[in-house]
């Protein structure tokens, strides 16, 4: 699945700017950045009716009539553009981004599972990731046709943007880590209804796209996405401030308003920093910034991750006192393992105070996660050229004209 995904997303993008010029570019852009909504809002809900009804790799098979039709609408449609550069394979690249962060990850998820971070199994994968990244920079910096180019990020508008955008998605990759486990661990929900629960962030991230294009028109870029994404920062902290009992109202206007903020960020922003960019960069720049948002989502997970487990085992801790071995083996492992445990030997204490550990290991981490996004906007306000408003009426973007533009081309 990974391979595909970095097969297809950094060629769609360079295809859009191939297609599409002018205003219709970035509307072009901004509706394939934010398209990632529709999953959010069908993805969870259709996977908890599969997972109510069906056995539990249907969440899989259903993949696949989906990836089949989108083949069928790829010959069809998309028209069979020929990059002008040829650009050959780079495998030590590939080989040491991949070792890299497959080592760095793991480091930092098997920090969350042991006790002492001074364990050769932690550090010496951390350390080992970081040099194979710091290897693949330079050697990308001397490869004719690299990869990954991160010449490109010595831009300031370019490599900020993609600083914010990778920052953004490292928060919203944990914070929706938490919030699985949030609403079916802690609250009990059921897969259905924890997809149906979180629909309120993927409408509000669509309905956002193209009111932040608009605003963008008439404001501009930096006074558009940098209040966004700080109230995306603010949203993320607010997880600090559910709990067992909070009414189901409040969590969805927290992730409407999650929604909106995030869907004013991701769309303008990817629209300005790919239509900046020549043509003959469009690959490599889609390459790039498909990769830190990638990476982004792949750190975020990890660290925020690590952040619970290390914050549940020093909560749930004292309540351990007086249980065997194995009990409290399990019980430290996750609240849900707690859970389990105590259904078994009923113990109805144990899974109270694994809920009051995990909702305090929640709070915390949100803390961190919303103030390590806070850092990406005070990168767009750093890095976005400020720019005055523009006076008179603003043209919207022809999609007619675009239209054409593909039939055209096709």
């Amino acid at each position: 699945m990974g391979v595909g995904s970095a097969l297809i997303t950094p060629a769609m993008l360079a295809i859009l700017m191939w297609t599409f010029t002018g205003p219709a570019r970035a509307a072009a852009i901004g509706i394939f950045s934010t398209s990632a909504g529709v999953g959010m809002a069908a993805g969870p809900v259709l996977a908890g009716f599969l997972l109510d009804h069906f056995w539990w790799g249907s969440v899989f098979l259903i993949n696949v009539p989906v990836a089949a039709l989108s083949l069928v609408g790829l010959a069809v449609l998309v028209p069979n553009f020929r990059s002008p550069t040829l650009r050959p394979l780079d495998p030590a690249g590939m080989l040491l981004s991949i070792s890299g962060l497959t080592a760095l990850a793991y480091g930092l998820i098997r920090a969350g599972q042991v006790a002492a971070w001074s364990r050769t199994d932690v550090w010496a994968p951390i350390v080992a990731g970081l040099v194979l990244l710091a290897v693949f920079v330079l050697v990308e910096l001397r490869v004719k046709s690299p990869s990954f180019d991160p010449r490109l990020l010595a831009q300031r508008t370019f490599g900020g943007g993609n600083m914010a955008l990778g920052l953004l998605l490292f928060g919203v990759a944990a914070i929706t880590f938490y919030n699985a486990f949030y609403l079916q661990g802690a609250l009990g929900f059921s897969p259905m209804k924890a997809g149906l629960a979180n629909i309120p962030t993927a409408f509000g991230a669509l309905a956002a796209a193209p009111l932040a294009a608009r605003l963008v028109r008439r404001l501009s870029l930096r006074l558009v996405t940098v209040p966004a994404l700080t109230m995306a920062a603010l949203t993320m902290g607010g997880y600090g401030f559910l709990g067992l009992h909070t009414p189901l109202i409040w969590i969805e206007i927290l992730l409407l308003i999650q929604g909106l903020s995030i869907g004013m960020v991701i769309g303008p922003v990817t629209a300005a920093l790919l239509s900046n960019l020549p043509l003959e960069q469009a690959g490599a720049g889609s390459a790039v910034t498909n990769t830190v948002r990638q990476t982004g989502s792949v750190i975020g997970i990890a660290v925020g991750g690590t952040i619970m487990s290390i914050m549940y085992r020093r909560a749930i801790e004292p309540s351990l006192e007086g249980a065997s071995g194995p009990v409290q083996d399990q019980a430290r492992v996750s609240a849900e393992q707690a859970r389990h445990i105590a259904t078994t030997i009923h113990r109805p204490t144990l899974a109270q105070a694994a809920d009051d550990a995990f909702i305090h290991a929640m709070h915390v981490g949100a803390g961190w996660i919303a103030v390590i996004t806070l850092l990406g906007a005070a990168v767009l306000l750093t890095t976005l050229p400020a720019a005055e408003k523009k006076k008179g009426p603003i043209p919207e973007p022809d999609y007619e004209e675009a239209g054409s533009s593909v039939r055209e081309r096709v």
